[in-house]
């Protein structure tokens, strides 16, 4: 699948829930399913700034595609780096540093989230696509 067939399916996914608590729901459930990262990369290298609670992110390159894992200490933030790896993974790199992350409008995310977990989902958007520039000259 596309990344944006993938942000297509969330935003049908969402559409479902008919208010907030429900959305809000389906993002920690999300955020079960997240591939956990490694122990030995729960370090701050692979922290994200930016985000008030911690979270971790680790890339992987792998024939070409950039894999994501991830985990964080609050089960709403793992929920939203969960969406985050759930539309970026398993893409080349040029596909990720391109990609125009409209889901993230489309949900209601940015009217829904706090000021910091707004921050932090930006935070998580940026470190993906610089991953993917990092890892696009390799």
């Amino acid at each position: 699948m596309t990344i944006n067939e993938i942000q297509d399916e969330l935003i049908e996914d969402f559409s479902f829930y008919g208010d907030w608590m429900e959305k809000y729901e389906y993002i920690i459930q999300l955020g079960k399913e997240v591939p956990l990262i490694d122990e030995q990369y729960k370090i701050d290298q692979f922290i994200i700034k930016g985000c008030q609670s911690k979270v971790w992110l680790f890339p992987e390159l792998v024939d070409g595609k950039i894999n994501f894992k991830a985990d964080s200490d609050a089960i709403i933030t793992k929920g939203l780096v969960s969406l985050m790896v759930k539309v970026l993974s398993g893409h080349t790199a040029k596909e990720i540093a391109d990609a125009d992350l409209y889901f993230i409008d489309q949900i209601g995310l940015k009217e829904h989230l706090s000021p910091t977990r707004a921050n932090g989902l930006l935070a998580m958007v940026k470190q993906m696509k610089l991953y993917a520039i990092a890892l696009q000259s390799r």
